[in-house]
């Protein structure tokens, strides 16, 4: 190719096709070379020097350059790896701003930057060479054209209050769904084919959150002749490009557009699309990693290393590596990504893995780090969803409860505390008391509202909820890792015996646990997340940590027994009785008093024999009978007309114990007709016959079992649900 390469800009970053030919861009500090590298369909290379840099931007135009075009970078400087300069211009690189990439990282000991087969000195063995070329094993970028029509899509912008999430995996979840075809199975067109879609919906929905999709290092070295390849995609290796192997419509910038064609399908059907996005490390990994990308490209200014030993990274994820957030270059990539995600891409929000990593300046976690300055002040991300994980592995790095206004977090409080009410453990009625109020502990101090916590049971990191009531111990062998991955206290309860059983007595329990564990998931307030999949019972076969299984163990079965079926109806109906009861879904905290001088609270805790709890009884760890009372003449809210907003009634009798118990409808609660709705005894969870109670009535709930009353409302003039 006789190219000529024209200045171009130093701006946008990336490559950027305007219609007739495509500008280059590159972000080095300390490089003192750049080539562009442009690669045809047989995979022959042209390198092309960069020679106009701009605040140390390398950029330049190809006339003749159009989408489709393959590229990536070399990248020249010094190569001291003591002092934290790993250049190496035999490595080619990943453009950081790449829109698409095409293909996977292949293991080889090419990606590396040095002689990884020199065994001669281990100790030093990053401190090598290596001048082997590593562009025959590494993915393309490609240009894209990045037009599309969205046929007037705009953003659902769903209410907190009224939002319920839906964690999934883009593949797992339609890889073995018999009606969508064959050849859109674990793709992003199979997640938006109407089969998907239908499910969704039916179950009531809102929002789906998608594990990575980030294009990712999918053959890690660690899982190199193994068999297993990366399957969650926590190893981001660029924070643009849709990863192309969910594509059905190739990845040569296909993926692009079938992204854009998911998130519209999802939209039309009322479906909120965040991204589960992994701003904290890249896949590169430690320094015994290989040259993919940022490492390459200046790694002293794009990564976090040890101050006193540079060869070294900082590793608060467990990763390897963490970024260098910091940087204002850094910063910049990050938000930029962010925003291309919603403004071109159109999603709703993203829920930040290890987001403590991202806050740490030096090495304490500090609420008020520069991302989230940043991130509060922007036009378009602050008025977006914003989850945090609020933890990640180093000192101190445990964090729930005091992320900055905007952010609602993942509660792994909420998580322990009802894992640990339904099973045979000690839980403070306290401690459930604050967690099925929407933890009022954590977030009302600092002027947030209950949907700041996004309740779940269970997530894709851990058991499925099935594996959660059938399985005491982690069984991960399948990793190869002889089940030393994974966490090994998962505050889970066999019921009886470890996995599979004929038991009759205990795979009903089983299925009781589960209807227990979903009930109260969504009669709690707060942001309701349920793991794809426990709609349905999918189980891992005890395996907690499938990160490496792509697989049956972790693609959704949907051929479903009658019990499965039961389950999803059940769930089905749980979260339409939430959305259609507001008293589910409360905007604002529970004050414990009268509000419009009724004379009854706007909620009432009480023992089994219908008397208030006391004072020392929140302390009680062993206490697994408690009634609570929602007021749903007491909600505190108006609708946006001004009426004021009321709702049915509901009396929850919660029994976490091993025998039956009676309990008796309070009689200060002041209701004079109660009907049952819900049952977790029943197999089928909810009740059709609805029998009339009145106050001072017994009601017999079953051992480890959670019923639900209603009463109907007094609707006031002018008011509405």
């Amino acid at each position: 190719m006789g190219m000529q390469v024209w200045p171009g800009r130093p701006h946008p970053l990336g490559a950027t096709w305007d219609g007739t030919g495509t500008n280059f861009a590159l972000f080095s500090e300390n490089a003192t070379a750049v080539e562009l590298c442009l690669f045809d369909d047989g995979d022959r290379e042209t390198r092309l020097p960069l020679t106009e840099v701009d605040n140390y931007v390398w950029h330049g135009y190809l006339n003749e350059v159009k989408p489709g075009q393959r590229y990536g970078f070399r990248v020249y400087g010094p190569h001291d790896p003591g002092a934290g300069q790993r250049f190496n211009p035999h490595k080619l690189l990943i453009d950081p701003y790449a829109r698409a990439l095409d293909g996977d990282v292949q293991f080889d000991p090419a990606i590396f930057g040095y002689d990884i087969e020199a065994t001669d000195d281990l100790e030093h063995l990053d401190l090598s060479f290596s001048e082997v070329d590593s562009a025959p094993f590494m993915p393309k970028a490609v240009v894209v054209d990045p037009s599309f029509d969205w046929e007037g899509d705009r953003p659902l912008d769903t209410p907190w209050h009224r939002t319920i999430i839906y964690e999934t995996h883009v593949k797992g979840l339609t890889r073995l769904h018999p009606e969508v075809p064959e050849p859109l199975r674990g793709t992003y067109a199979g997640l938006a084919h109407p089969a998907t879609i239908d499910h969704l919906t039916r179950l009531g929905i809102t929002a789906v959150e998608l594990l990575p999709v980030h294009h990712f290092h999918a053959y890690p070295g660690h899982l190199a002749n193994t068999g297993l390849r990366n399957y969650w995609g926590y190893d981001s290796l660029n924070y643009f490009a849709p990863y192309g192997g969910y594509s059905r419509a190739g990845q040569a910038g296909g993926q692009v557009n079938e992204f854009k064609q998911m998130v519209k399908a999802l939209h039309q059907a009322g479906i909120e699309v965040i991204l589960d996005v992994v701003y904290n490390h890249t896949g590169e990994g430690s320094h015994l990693g290989p040259t993919l990308s940022l490492r390459g490209i200046d790694n002293a200014v794009y990564y976090r290393l040890v101050e006193d030993a540079p060869r070294y990274y900082m590793d608060f994820t467990g990763c390897g590596n963490s970024l260098n957030v910091r940087h204002p270059q850094i910063l910049k990539l990050i938000m930029d990504s962010l925003r291309y995600w919603v403004l071109e891409m159109h999603v709703d929000g993203f829920r930040f893995d290890l987001a403590s990593a991202l806050a740490r300046e030096l090495y304490e976690v500090d609420s008020l780090a520069a991302f989230f300055d940043i991130i509060h002040q922007d036009p378009v991300l602050s008025t977006i969803k914003l989850i945090a994980e609020p933890w990640d592995l180093g000192e101190g790095g445990y964090q729930v409860g005091n992320f900055p206004l905007l952010w609602s977090e993942w509660n792994g409080k909420y998580r322990d505390s009802m894992r640990d009410f339904w099973r045979d453990h000690d839980c403070r009625l306290g401690e459930f008391a604050f967690r099925i109020t929407g933890s009022s502990d954590l977030y009302q101090a600092n002027g947030k509202r209950p949907h700041a916590s996004i309740n779940f049971i269970t997530c894709h990191d851990g058991f499925t909820l099935r594996d959660l009531v059938s399985y005491n111990e982690k069984h991960n062998l399948a990793n190869h890792e002889n089940n030393r991955d994974g966490e090994s206290y998962n505050r889970s309860w066999n019921c009886g015996a470890e996995g599979d059983t004929d038991d009759p007595d205990i795979l009903a329990l089983r299925r009781r646990q589960q209807r227990n564990l979903l009930a109260t998931l969504f009669l709690s307030q707060g942001v309701p997340m349920i793991l794809g999949g426990d709609e349905i019972g999918r189980t891992q076969q005890g395996n907690n940590n499938t990160y490496c299984q792509d697989s049956r163990l972790s693609w959704f079965d949907w051929s479903l027994t009658p019990m499965q079926q039961d389950q999803l109806d059940f769930v089905c109906q749980l979260i339409r009785l939430r959305r259609e009861h507001p008293a589910f879904a409360r905007r604002h905290w529970f004050q414990g008093r009268a509000i419009h001088g009724s004379g009854v609270h706007d909620i009432g805790w009480y023992n089994p024999d219908g008397s208030e709890i006391s004072i020392d009884q929140w302390h009680d760890g062993s206490a697994k009978a408690i009634a609570v009372y929602l007021n749903g003449e007491e909600l505190m809210t108006v609708q946006t007309a001004g009426q004021r907003l009321v709702d049915d009634s509901f009396l929850l009798f919660f029994n976490a114990q091993a025998e039956a118990q009676a309990f008796q409808i309070p009689a200060e609660v002041k209701k004079e007709r109660w009907s049952m709705v819900l049952n977790t005894s029943d197999p089928k969870g909810f009740i059709q016959e609805k029998r009339i109670y009145k106050p001072g009535s017994a009601i017999a709930v079953a051992d480890f079992s959670l019923v639900v009353l209603c009463s109907p409302r007094v609707q006031p003039a002018g008011a509405q649900r």
